[in-house]
């Protein structure tokens, strides 16, 4: 390695201690080193590589799904979804915990964001569960902790950024992820099980069947929009990308017909819509500068002969990568971390036969773990301020769901069949 390099990655880890955001901290970090090595032939690739890391049909995915998302939320979905939950489930002892994670499954398959989910789930449930007797710890540790499913079941922002890094079938990433996405949710219902015993959380009323069935009645259109995207993709009617923009036109459609999305909403939509397509472009074009970078210093192939000098098992490999994955993830932005780690992972997949769709879900839920892991985890940091809860209290009734989480993780990395079950199926 280079002192030019040395030099860079002494750069990059302080400009991260002292809270440089990340997108910042790849491009000062890629600039220092393009100086420090004296090749100033360098900054001529910078913008050409700027403009590829966009230069993408599938990312166009990102921002209609979180204008889906927008458009839903104002839309009066989400308290819908809650409201059908909670009529649901919600007089069993700890049911309102049971529903908070069912509403996130839900959720998840619409919004496809874990810090959105986060911050919407924070503002509904938290103040709700606290009015039923649940302590507000436990409630923002749940809510954040069924967060993360977001990014797993489908539609996933990950997914879309992982596929058009490495030609994997978008398609293929959002069938694969609806068994670990539903493990996930199970799991943590398990532990909210083991928690009641202890707890002796409260119950809600039940509700009567009339009000299970207007609640199921007036939810209908909401549960539509998932099926409705995934079967456009296995049906071939529309790609991943096209079933964004169909998502956007069914949500305004629910929208307008709930009576709660109103015209004068619009701006504010567009508004919150651009400002998070802009922060997530802006990484995405600076962590593909800094790409670059890795590339010419060749630290792809040197990670890759180093993996290789130490074990050609791919169950030990997956064990690195994990280990590897759950250190960045705590301190590194989780789609910053995809878009520098995948161009230096992929090589090695095939010197391992393992499949690039497993190794997506894979590497999705380890970095989404990363949102509610200190000292970045940005899941944290918009729990606690939403919740008005510090982030140590937060952090300790994380531990149950953290532990589990990862559980989980090694579950889904050595089963196989779990991740690729349901896209075989497809193709076959």
């Amino acid at each position: 390695m280079t002192f030019g390099m040395i030099a860079t990655i002494i750069i990059f880890i302080l400009l991260l201690l002292i809270g440089i955001p990340i997108s910042l901290v790849l491009i000062i970090t890629s600039i220092s080193y393009i100086l420090l090595s004296g090749d100033t032939t360098l900054l001529s690739s910078v913008s050409q590589k700027m403009f590829s890391g966009i230069d993408n049909f599938g990312l166009l995915a990102i921002p209609l799904f979180m204008l889906a998302g927008e458009l839903m939320n104002f839309g009066g979905i989400t308290s819908r979804l809650i409201s059908f939950a909670k009529v649901l489930i919600g007089h069993f002892r700890g049911g309102l915990a049971y529903v908070a994670i069912i509403a996130n499954m839900f959720l998840a398959s619409i919004l496809g964001s874990a810090n959105a989910q986060a911050a919407m789930m924070s503002k509904v449930m938290v103040p709700e569960m606290e009015k039923e007797g649940y302590s507000r710890d436990f409630s923002s540790a749940l809510t954040l902790a069924s967060s993360i499913v977001a990014p797993i079941i489908p539609p996933s922002m990950l997914f879309i950024i992982y596929g058009t890094l490495t030609g994997a079938s978008i398609g293929d990433l959002f069938m694969a992820g609806i068994i670990p996405g539903i493990l996930i949710g199970v799991s943590f219902i398990i532990v909210i099980g083991f928690l009641n015993r202890k707890e002796n959380f409260p119950k809600s009323e039940r509700g009567t069947m009339k009000e299970v069935i207007n609640n199921f009645l007036s939810v209908i259109p909401a549960l539509l929009i998932p099926f409705i995207i995934i079967y456009g993709i296995l049906s071939g009617m529309f790609t991943p990308t096209e079933s964004a923009a169909v998502a956007c036109i069914i949500a305004i459609i629910i929208g307008f017909s709930y009576r709660q999305l109103k015209v004068s909403d619009l701006p504010e939509i567009f508004k919150n819509t651009v400002v998070n397509t802009a922060t997530i472009t802006f990484l995405i074009v600076m962590a593909n500068v800094f790409g670059f970078i890795l590339a010419y210093e060749q630290i792809p192939q040197t990670l890759a002969n180093s993996m290789l000098n130490l074990s050609d098992s791919p169950i030990v490999f997956l064990l690195l990568v994990n280990i590897l994955l759950l250190l960045l993830g705590a301190v590194l932005d989780g789609i910053a971390a995809l878009i520098i780690l995948v161009p230096v992972l992929i090589p090695l997949l095939a010197t391992y036969q393992i499949d690039p769709v497993h190794f997506g879900v894979i590497i999705t839920i380890n970095l989404t773990i990363g949102l509610l892991t200190p000292p970045v985890g940005t899941g944290l940091f918009i729990v606690s301020s939403v919740a008005e809860i510090s982030i140590e209290r937060l952090v300790r009734a994380l531990l149950p769901f953290l532990i589990v989480s990862v559980l989980m993780l090694f579950i889904i990395t050595y089963w196989e069949d779990a991740v690729l079950w349901i896209p075989s199926l497809i193709k076959n």
